[in-house]
């Protein structure tokens, strides 16, 4: 999992609790705890992803454009971060003359496939506003 993922929902979820709905990058990086810079860049994925607008100057920033109550986390894990749970490198050599070496690599994958299918299900029960409601009650 990408620290992208949790950037955006963290960011998404702070702009449905502000009341006016605009927050700079520097608000938004504050709340996280991270560079204005990262969160720039991972607004971008979400502006493109159509889920924030921007607006230029001062008082500018980002806005959703989104119903908070229809986003999940999973169409969030798809724009930001679909295939980080499996790896760049997975053990084992296709043309290796033993069936362990040979076959790790394509199992692994399967069975990282498998997980990532599992997360998405998970997070698909989950809103942006479900993730404010948690928070509220904390």
């Amino acid at each position: 999992m990408n620290s992208e993922f949790t950037i955006a929902v963290h960011s998404l979820v702070y702009l449905a609790y502000l009341p006016d709905k605009m927050a700079s990058s520097d608000m938004i990086a504050e709340n996280v705890g991270t560079h204005s810079a990262r969160v720039r860049k991972v607004m971008s994925g979400l502006r493109k992803g159509g889920y924030v607008e921007t607006r230029e100057g001062s008082g500018g920033g980002y806005r959703l454009t989104i119903d908070p109550d229809s986003v999940t986390l999973a169409d969030i894990y798809r724009v930001m971060a679909q295939g980080s749970l499996i790896p760049s490198w997975c053990s084992g050599n296709p043309e290796m003359d033993c069936v362990v070496g040979s076959n790790m690599n394509a199992v692994m994958y399967g069975i990282f496939c498998k997980a990532e299918k599992h997360l998405e299900d998970h997070f698909s029960g989950i809103t942006i506003s479900d993730v404010l409601k948690k928070i509220h009650a904390c």
